[in-house]
């Protein structure tokens, strides 16, 4: 694991689906730099099969050095994402980082893949990144260190990546596009980048995918929580890929 340096301390993050898994390892690795940090995400009581909630989850974060505002959110619905903004705000002054972490998946093909299905991934994944992005672009750009980071996959026209999740690898496309056009948009005010692992991480969502064992073949999420820490350091690249050797 990478040492933290203080560099975020005072930072305010605002990070969707920081619940559990990916989001709540990113928000516990700044929150170890004294960081603010928003959990934007919409588990409010224990799931059968999810651990974590957004109050267990701020508990942990102020364990670890950070303060945490936890709020309500379900990204598919605009008015919540805006009122959480206006919360962070109101509470922490502003918001220097976001991180587009919440996403829906289903690695199925066309024909066994619901509409219901579909326009989760598409809502959650494309359009939710996209409007939590416009909320907090103009606070972002009042930002010091104005950054966004999406969890999504290098744009790669390979059939290989289409062929067996049509639809999820269009919804998670749809995330990595709103790096390109936004990254340009907003050059010189605002680094836009993407993070995307190289081999599968463990998290709930994994376990109910891959069934018992799949915990083996996956690396943690630290590694990731790593990975974008670095980035906000000042990288300043499209995506970063993380390689195999970074322990």
């Amino acid at each position: 694991m990478l040492p933290n340096t203080g560099k975020l301390a005072g930072c305010t993050v605002f990070i969707t689906g920081a619940s559990r898994g990916i989001g709540k390892a990113i928000a516990l690795k700044a929150a170890k730099d004294g960081a603010n940090i928003v959990i934007a995400a919409k588990t409010t009581q224990k799931h059968p099969k999810l651990l974590g909630t957004i109050y267990t989850a701020a508990e942990e974060i102020e364990a670890a050095g950070g303060t945490a505002l936890p709020c309500v959110v379900d990204v598919r619905d605009e008015q919540q994402i805006n009122s959480a903004v206006e919360k962070a705000v109101e509470k922490f002054g502003g918001i220097d980082i976001l991180v587009n972490n919440a996403s829906a998946i289903s690695l199925t093909n066309t024909l066994d893949t619901p509409t219901k299905r579909v326009d989760l991934m598409m809502n959650v994944n494309t359009r939710g990144t996209y409007l939590t992005s416009k909320a907090c672009i103009p606070f972002l750009k009042k930002s010091k260190v104005g950054h966004i980071l999406n969890l999504s996959p290098p744009l790669n026209l390979n059939p290989l990546w289409f062929k067996q999740h049509c639809a999820y690898t269009i919804a998670k496309y749809g995330m990595s596009m709103c790096v390109l056009g936004m990254a340009e948009e907003f050059r010189g005010e605002i680094a836009v980048n993407a993070l995307w692992p190289r081999t599968a991480i463990h998290t709930a969502a994994m376990d109910m995918l891959g069934g018992s064992g799949v915990e083996n073949q996956c690396r943690k999420v630290d590694i990731i929580a790593d990975a974008a820490y670095s980035i906000f350091k000042g990288q300043k690249v499209y995506w970063q890929l993380i390689s195999d050797e970074i322990s």
